[in-house]
């Protein structure tokens, strides 16, 4: 008896179909693309912000009770626009806490003005104690 003889086909080598890729990446962009188009079409819903007013109760602060310090860009200091040292903001706050009745302090910079500079001026007002005090966020000229 001869013996059977087994067939065994030659395996075929995996192959990468590069045509249904190309169509999953074909699909991913076009779903990008009009996700993207479709986020202009988004509408907002407007919103009214409320606006900052003084009390309407309370009367307006009496200007000397007011005092602006401005910081420049080369160090300089300038307290209600009379050019003063570093050393003599402590003492001057010191005094117009006692000569004022309700002090209030604006600290301003102009265009050049060193963020370390204006954090030291705001650290010496903080520590004379006055509890109203502001940083103006737009620049002015120099010594103005």
């Amino acid at each position: 008896m001869e013996g059977t003889k087994i067939q065994i086909r030659p395996r075929k080598k995996a192959r990468i179909e590069i045509i249904p890729l190309i169509d999953v990446i074909f699909f991913l962009l076009a779903t990008f693309v009009l996700f993207t188009l479709s986020l202009n079409a988004i509408k907002s819903v407007p919103v009214d912000l409320p606006v900052a007013a003084p009390p309407k109760d309370q009367a307006p602060p009496n200007e000397k009770d007011n005092v602006t310090i401005q910081v420049s860009g080369d160090g300089a200091i300038f307290w209600n626009k009379e050019m003063i040292d570093m050393a003599d903001v402590p003492s001057r706050l010191a005094y117009f806490k006692t000569q004022t009745e309700d002090p209030r302090v604006l600290i301003a910079g102009d265009e050049k003005a060193r963020f370390g500079f204006t954090v030291a001026v705001l650290d010496e007002v903080r520590k004379a104690g006055i509890a109203k005090f502001s940083v103006e966020t737009r620049t002015r000229p120099t010594g103005k």
